[in-house]
């Protein structure tokens, strides 16, 4: 055995620098948040600044669906902090379509949101990773990348095309001591749960289709987040780790519907 034989379990991140991409709000504040109890230093970015940040996390405006926005963004931190150690892509968004209707201009803005975001940002990050011999890029996909259901023809094909660009991005970055993962992130318990999911006896049925009978929390994701970023994910690179509960049984969508 190589190496020293005592594993360290806590994750201790003290002295990295992550970005974590829209994590002004929701799942991907969580993940900031977490970030940030293990030690990091983390900057979030979105258009618009928020009205409210917790202490610790510091803010900066990019549209990083746009390449140059998002490589001024890491040159940014990295003036600022020295280095770059941790990317976090969880920028995203999921607006329905029906397929036949949606415009070529809804596609190309869903591809723009949850595909290439991800890779502008992993490009401007590759060199100062590459130069410290080390880095962590985490991608936060989804379900739909893997299991297909109406309505979700664009949101779908971006997430499955995340998942190929993470194990082809650790493929070829490897060698430069860069990992690269994806969380596939199922059913979640969010703020606009009774949208997407119907009533609270709806909500209630959907947790029972699961395994583990219940949907996800942001706090579930933020823990897989934290162990791929640490050094117990040392020799991980290229996974697609299912954070999703069991998975939902395939009539799941029946039970939301009351049929």
């Amino acid at each position: 055995m190589q190496g020293n034989s005592t594993m360290e379990l806590a994750i201790d991140l003290t002295g990295r620098v992550a970005i974590v991409t829209g994590g002004t709000r929701g799942l991907g504040l969580l993940m900031a948040k977490a970030l940030v109890q293990a030690g990091a230093r983390v900057v979030v970015c979105g258009r618009n600044a928020p009205d409210h940040l917790p202490e610790g996390l510091t803010f900066r405006a990019a549209d990083i669906r746009d390449p140059d926005q998002a490589k001024g963004l890491v040159e940014a931190v990295v003036a600022e902090h020295g280095q770059l150690d941790i990317l976090v892509n969880n920028a995203g968004g999921s607006p329905q379509a029906a397929a036949a209707e949606a415009s070529p201009r809804f596609f190309d803005a869903i591809l723009k949101l949850n595909l290439h975001s991800a890779m502008y940002m992993s490009q401007a990050a590759h060199g100062h990773m590459q130069r410290a011999g080390a880095g962590s890029i985490v991608n936060i996909a989804s379900v739909s990348g893997i299991r297909p259901s109406p309505m979700t023809a664009a949101y779908g094909a971006a997430k499955a095309g995340l998942l190929n660009l993470t194990q082809s991005l650790a493929q070829e970055w490897g060698p430069d001591g860069i990992r690269v993962n994806a969380i596939i992130v199922g059913l979640m318990q969010t703020e606009t749960a009774d949208e997407t999911y119907g009533n609270a006896e709806a909500q209630a049925a959907v947790a029972r289709s699961m395994p583990l009978q219940r949907m996800g929390t942001g706090e579930d994701v933020a823990g897989a987040v934290l162990w791929l970023c640490s050094s117990l994910a040392a020799w991980v690179s290229g996974a697609r780790i299912n954070v999703d509960g069991g998975g939902e049984r395939p009539y799941f969508l029946d039970l939301v519907k009351g049929n």
